[in-house]
């Protein structure tokens, strides 16, 4: 079995690292730079970095505190927020991050991802999806779940790697900050839809949830949390150690 990701999400709004639960209700965290220094420092294996406020603001993501961000970590940066051309993705790349995440701007021009891919190779493109059940069907909401789509989420993220996307995140907004586990059922779906990595998202408030994410769904490449882990709720190697205690590979930092 490949090694599992556990992996730090840093929701940034105004500058600041921000949560909140389903995508309400948002309160003040911490500094990005000095919470992404101490996830590189303690465990995690890769960072996302989301400025979630700029679709729906219609801006460009902040430039500076990226840039900075990206010079204190060691570990694979992926970053998101105000994506909506390959112009976007070039200056987010300079600015350090190793992965672009697409949400928004691959909705509102389907055209994206496959540009990106050809530009700068499909592992570099990753489709963030934020999903929430509509009458009983999965769907696709876009402006940081401010706006549903109408589009049924799996066939939209299986169209999205068609075009070239190498790696998927998957969040679920009926979990989001709930707390109660990760949304085994959607993520069961979009594993059986692509062959390229997933990312669970939403739900996690224990190290048992990714326990039971990762035995229940051994086709998820990684999970993904933020309050659980900002807030000390879980340390990293702890919940790596409880991992690797169940047969779970995972990177234990010594």
């Amino acid at each position: 079995m490949i090694t599992k990701r556990i992996i730090p999400c840093l929701d940034v709004k105004d500058g600041r690292v921000v949560k909140g639960v389903n995508f309400q209700k948002l309160g003040d965290v911490a500094s990005p730079v000095e919470l992404a220094r101490y996830y590189s420092e303690n465990g995690a294996d890769e960072l996302v970095f989301y400025d979630i406020t700029t679709s729906a603001e219609g801006r460009g993501l902040f430039t500076e505190i990226l840039t900075e961000t990206a010079r204190t970590v060691f570990i694979p940066l992926t970053v998101g927020g105000g994506i909506n051309t390959t112009e976007d993705f070039d200056r987010v790349l300079k600015c350090g991050a190793d992965k672009v995440s697409v949400n928004s701007g691959a909705i509102r021009d389907p055209s994206l991802v496959g540009k990106a891919a050809r530009l700068y190779g499909d592992q570099c493109v990753v489709l963030s999806v934020d999903v929430k059940r509509v009458d009983g069907v999965f769907r696709i909401f876009a402006k940081g779940g401010r706006e549903n789509t109408g589009m049924e989420a799996i066939e939209w993220i299986r169209r999205c790697v068609g075009d070239g996307a190498g790696e998927v995140v998957v969040n679920s907004m009926d979990t989001d900050g709930v707390k109660q586990g990760f949304d085994l059922e959607l993520l069961e779906k979009v594993c059986g839809a692509v062959q390229v990595p997933v990312i669970a998202s939403g739900g996690a408030g224990k190290i048992e949830d990714f326990i039971t994410l990762f035995k229940t769904l051994p086709g998820v490449d990684a999970g993904l949390a933020a309050s659980i882990f900002h807030f000390g709720e879980v340390a990293i190697n702890d919940l790596k150690e409880e991992m690797r205690k169940n047969g779970i590979p995972a990177r234990i930092q010594r």
